[in-house]
């Protein structure tokens, strides 16, 4: 009589729990499932979506423009899809594509260094991304009645420098400290000024401003940068914790975080948002709590608890900004 295999409890969620990583794109999502979709939405990392739409959100906001009608509603649907599985798609399925060496060393389980995927059909991936972002981004123009594109110029620029980051002979992610504030501006200033073009008119104070604040998104750029220390280093990439160490790189990861939003919050002060200021300032200390428990205390076993924990507090202090930019009309 033949016995039939038990699968623990235990060992079943551990394998959804890999399932769903790969699914989202992070590290340890090593399944070995072979679904092409699956595969090719793991290139794309989802998980990195959110601080794009997120963006979106918040140049709504700050617009001032913004109203609960249901051609806004799918407006602002349609330019999260641009924002995040259409561009951060193409940018994080380039970025898999040039750092499949690197892959190789810290993450062999990736789609590309293990095999799942040929490199055609990343090709073909990118491409595909690519036209389909700027080709959305026009349709949104049209929509918003832009004489000039603004949108579909914020998409071709954040292709570009998409390209550059990850791409040689500039390949920007070499250079701890252009890599990580080009990837910084990425997930604040690009998709926050879009957000505020499709509803209101983009201005240069809304650009500075962001632009500002995209160092704060800098160090949380930092944060990815941990978990491939091992193959930088073997690879001669300079990101900041290969250039400063280990804790030193965390350092400076929660200094930019917290002095650009303190920053950010006199600014409010100045045009006498201070209700929106006080918010703000409030949101920081929780962060900076959650800094010391966790971040710099060990940054390499506890990137992911960080970010859980304490980037909420960041992204939802930047909706705030945004509120209160559209409440004092910049």
């Amino acid at each position: 009589m033949s016995e039939t295999p038990i699968t623990s409890n235990s060992e079943t969620e551990v394998s959804r729990s890999a399932k769903t990583r790969q699914l989202l794109g992070m590290k340890g999502a090593n399944t070995g499932d072979t679904s092409i979709w699956k595969i090719r939405l793991q290139l794309m990392k989802p998980i990195t979506w959110i601080p794009l739409i997120w963006g979106v959100i918040c140049g709504a906001a700050s617009s001032g423009e913004f109203t609960w009608t249901l051609e806004n509603v799918l407006k602002s649907a349609t330019c999260m899809l641009l924002a995040g599985p259409l561009m951060t798609g193409y940018t994080q399925t380039l970025n898999e594509y040039y750092d499949r060496e690197i892959d190789a060393i810290n993450e062999p389980y990736r789609p590309i260094p293990s095999g799942a995927i040929a490199l055609p059909q990343v090709i073909t991936q990118i491409i595909v991304l690519l036209l389909g972002g700027i080709g959305l981004a026009f349709v949104l123009d049209q929509w918003a009645g832009h004489e000039f594109p603004t949108v579909t110029v914020i998409a071709i620029l954040g292709t570009f420098i998409a390209y550059i980051y990850s791409a040689p002979p500039l390949k920007l992610k070499q250079n701890g400290w252009l890599g990580t504030y080009a990837l910084g501006s990425s997930y604040i200033a690009l998709p926050w000024c879009t957000g505020h073009a499709l509803f209101g008119e983009l201005n240069w104070k809304v650009v500075v401003l962001t632009v500002i604040y995209s160092f704060a998104g800098l160090g949380i750029a930092i944060v990815n940068d941990f978990k491939s220390i091992e193959g930088d280093k073997q690879l001669g990439l300079k990101s900041l914790p290969v250039m400063f160490g280990v804790q030193t790189a965390a350092w400076i990861c929660v200094i930019m975080i917290d002095t650009f939003q303190a920053l950010i919050a006199g600014y409010l002060i100045y045009i006498h948002e201070n209700l929106y200021a006080a918010i703000v300032l409030l949101l920081i200390i929780p962060q900076i709590t959650f800094q010391d428990m966790y971040f710099l205390r060990n940054p390499l076993e506890n990137d992911v608890k960080y970010q859980a924990s304490a980037q909420p507090f960041l992204v939802l202090g930047m909706l705030v900004v945004g509120l209160a930019l559209g409440h004092a009309g910049i």
